[in-house]
């Protein structure tokens, strides 16, 4: 309980009055209106100059090329693109509209890799699943012509835990509707706002199955929806138009730089996000954010001196559409041991909990990153084991070290994938607060001349 009420008390950040201003000095170790200046130039200019960067797309090139200009520029050695094939997916026109018995359009987007609808659009009933559960146990062939709608709902947490859960009618609602017969599928937005904006993302398809159309209803469309379908003494007739096109195998690509270390024979610290986004924000949280920060921290551990070991950063491609930079990094550097990985990619609210997965095997190590970030409102949790974020296989891969800083994402998940995903819902303060933490994070692994694993056995803990 008393855990709970630290990270409750950690949500604000500055407020107005001298005294919550002394809260926020005291809990966080920075200036009230603190601003890191180096990470919001990264931020602002890839929002404003790039842009959304859908994966494989020209749009993702460019980001690669602005970012490799903006690393070089800021002192980055060894700063490199290393390309990879992906199959690309590119969203169309969009609409649906309930015909019947109250007809009424809905506001909605295309799921990734979504198939398309006829160019005239597909009118069909639709047939509820309050889970992806109940959907697969429909008999096979019970849904020829029809389009599923699954309504399960998800819920905010600090941590973000529910999106694995109740991410499912998304990631794999699709290929069960089509297996059963579907002729498309609607899921209620696998989001927490009730904006009328849907949250797009991308599904998967079994092998051998032939992509449905498939779309995420907004939250208050969900709700719409559900009250006529339970209110309908008749069948409800949806009108779908979607029109997304594969266009086959494109180039994405990885970027990464360097702050060199003074000794070579030490492998890397390797700070990761994404570069790309989804084509209907330019992703200020998602995750532009999340390489600001990682950037930003490597410039701030050299302005403290050359580290003793390289930290590299790791801008990783085609993340939204299947970790396909993840899995490409991982394959090309399967012979080079990391040190240790970390990544940023859940926005930009203040990080409340330290994470690693050699708390027990090196836990003088553990201590020191603790008394390091202790002064920003950074809890220790030795208990919880680190897993890494999504651009961190190679970590995983390796069974090396890894070091989670977790996020505050109560908000999050009202933003996630969609239009609103923009500039102005990052708070500068709180992009410092990352920042701050990384770096004291960064600093101590680049001067770490043991093995950050430690004597144990990280698979065991």
């Amino acid at each position: 309980m008393h855990k709970h009420l630290l990270a409750l008390a950690a949500l604000s950040l500055a407020l107005p009055s001298a005294a919550n201003a002394q809260r926020y000095d005291a809990r966080y170790g920075l200036e009230p209106g603190a601003h890191d200046e180096i990470a919001w130039d990264f931020l602002e200019g890839i929002t404003t100059e790039i842009g959304p960067r859908l994966a494989g797309t020209p749009d993702e090139a460019r980001a690669r090329a602005w970012a490799m200009d903006w690393l070089r520029a800021r002192g980055f050695d060894n700063v490199v693109n290393e390309p990879f094939p992906i199959q690309t997916w590119v969203r169309g026109e969009e609409r649906a509209r309930i015909t019947a018995p109250f007809p009424q359009d809905m506001v909605l987007t295309a799921l990734g890799f979504s198939g398309a609808t006829p160019a005239e659009g597909l009118s069909a009933e639709i047939v509820h699943f309050p889970s992806v559960a109940e959907l697969r146990a429909a008999p096979d062939g019970s849904l020829t012509g029809k389009i599923v709608y699954i309504g399960h709902a998800m819920r905010a947490t600090q941590d973000g835990s529910h999106y694995g859960y109740f991410g499912s009618p998304r990631r794999q609602g699709p290929g069960v509707a089509a297996q059963k017969g579907a002729a498309g599928i609607i899921v209620r937005s696998i989001g927490t706002s009730n904006d009328r904006i849907a949250h797009t993302g991308a599904t998967s398809w079994p092998e051998g199955v032939t992509p449905i159309p498939a779309a995420a209803l907004s939250s208050p469309d969900a709700d719409q929806l559900e009250r006529i379908l339970e209110r309908a003494d008749e069948p409800v007739t949806v009108d779908l138009l979607l029109t997304p096109q594969f266009l086959g195998e494109t180039m994405s690509g990885n970027v990464t730089a360097e702050i060199v270390g003074s000794d070579p024979s030490l492998p890397p610290v390797l700070l990761a996000c994404h570069l790309d986004s989804w084509d209907n924000a330019p992703g200020a949280l998602d995750d532009g954010a999340g390489c600001a920060i990682a950037a930003t921290a490597a410039l701030r551990v050299a302005e403290q001196g050359q580290p003793l070991r390289t930290i590299r950063v790791l801008f990783a491609g085609a993340e939204e559409t299947g970790l396909w930079g993840s899995s490409a990094y991982s394959a090309a550097h399967a012979d080079e041991e990391m040190g240790v990985g970390l990544e940023s990619d859940f926005g930009a609210g203040i990080i409340w909990r330290l994470e690693t997965n050699f708390s027990r095997s090196n836990p003088g190590l553990f201590q020191r990153l603790a008394n390091a970030v202790a002064g920003y409102g950074v809890l220790p949790a030795p208990q919880i084991r680190a897993t890494g974020g999504a651009d961190l296989n190679i970590m995983r891969d390796q069974g090396g070290p890894i070091v989670d800083l977790q996020q505050d994402g109560t908000g999050y998940f009202d933003i996630h994938h969609t239009p609103n995903d923009t500039l102005d819902k990052v708070d500068p303060e709180e992009l410092a607060q990352n920042v701050a933490v990384w770096t004291a994070v960064a600093g101590v692994l680049a001067n770490e001349a043991g093995d950050i694993a430690g004597p144990g056995i990280i698979a065991g803990e």
